[in-house]
Order: C-alpha cells, then sequence, then structure tokens
C-alpha cells in the first residue's frame, strides 16, 4: 500500500469552484486499478493549494497503469483550466506507529481514555 501526494496549486478566481471540476473527473480515478480511496483538501494556511491524497496498490499501479492511460489525461484535462501551474507529487508508504488515519475510526479521544483512566 503506497500513497499518491499531489499539491495541486488552484488559480484563487477557481478556489470556490475547483471541487465541483474535481468531482466531475474523479471517477476516472476511482476506476484505475489498484485505486484505494482518496482525500481532497484545501490547505488552511494556503487556501490556493489543495492537497490530493490517493490510496494505491502499489505503484507500478499508479505509475505504470493510471499515469499514461487515456483515463488520466481526461481527468488531468478536467483540471487543467483551474491549476495555476503544475502539481508536485510524490509517494510515500505506511511504515506503521500507531493507528492508520485512513482507516481506523475511532477518534484520537478514544485513545487518549485508557491512559486518562490510569491516573
Amino acid at each position: 500500500m503506497i500513497y499518491e501526494i499531489a499539491l495541486l496549486p488552484v488559480r484563487k478566481e477557481h478556489l470556490d469552484t475547483f471541487t465541483d471540476a474535481f468531482a466531475r473527473v474523479a471517477p476516472l480515478l476511482a476506476r484505475a486499478k489498484g485505486y484505494g480511496g482518496h482525500l481532497l483538501a484545501q490547505g488552511i494556511e494556503t487556501p490556493e493549494v489543495f492537497n490530493l491524497i490517493v490510496r494505491w496498490s502499489s505503484l507500478e499501479d499508479h505509475r505504470l497503469g493510471f499515469e499514461p492511460s487515456e483515463d488520466h489525461q481526461t481527468f488531468m484535462a478536467g483540471l487543467e483550466a483551474y491549476l495555476a501551474g503544475e502539481p508536485t507529487v510524490y509517494h510515500v508508504a505506511e511504515r506503521g506507529g500507531g493507528p492508520s488515519v485512513v482507516s481506523d475510526k475511532r477518534s484520537a479521544i478514544d485513545y487518549a481514555l485508557p491512559f486518562r483512566q490510569r491516573r
């Protein structure tokens, strides 16, 4: 399991409409081999930068499967008018160290509760 992180610089005049444009092309991403879900989040300190985090089964599924595909070309074409520049894309691998933020439904309070009860 790996994660693609794409930093998407959005034109200021399109901040309010970018998520609608993304929603229109998201099904192209979702049907890709190895796709395991995604999160689109807008920066708080930098609202003109959206972070797209995509879970993939493998790096190959993203780089060799989705990126060269026609679906990827259509996906990017649907966002092109909204972008202020080229996206920055990198990949990370989960290494453990605690509960998974993506898949664990318990809150931080649920994890802290046993520690508070020990006092």
